[in-house]
């Protein structure tokens, strides 16, 4: 990849996200995918559960803007962490995981995931 110093900056206005990477319990929007970045928000409502799912082989980073995010993990789903706005979380590629949003109030994080391929693979239950 050739680096340009005097490549521009670029924007995505709020309103051009899309709807990208259905996961049953959230829904996510994607702002740019390429070169090897995916970048986005996710929206859980309350007391909302996703599905089993991992991101291949993306490295993947959230950071809570709202509502509360709490991850299952790890053998039998059974390593759980819980963020809320202003706490980030990692998800190690290959991960299987799911999100819930315990709280009364809409949840929204924003995506940034490094790595290629498929970003999202949905599956039937913890590792």
């Amino acid at each position: 990849m050739s680096r340009d110093p005097a490549q521009p900056c670029s924007l995505v206005g709020a309103g051009q996200l899309t709807a990208s990477d259905p996961t049953p319990g959230m829904s996510r929007q994607v702002a740019m995918h390429g070169a090897g970045m995916w970048t986005g928000t996710v929206d859980t409502e309350p007391h909302a559960t996703s599905g089993w799912h991992h991101h291949g082989e993306y490295e993947t980073t959230l950071y809570i803007v709202s509502g509360r995010m709490r991850m299952e993990s790890g053998p039998g789903g059974q390593h759980v962490v819980e963020a809320g706005p202003g706490d980030f979380l990692r998800v190690p590629a290959g991960a299987i995981h799911r999100e819930s949003n315990p709280s009364d109030e809409a949840g929204r994080a924003v995506i940034v995931r490094c790595g290629t391929g498929e970003p999202t693979i949905n599956v039937d239950g913890p590792a």
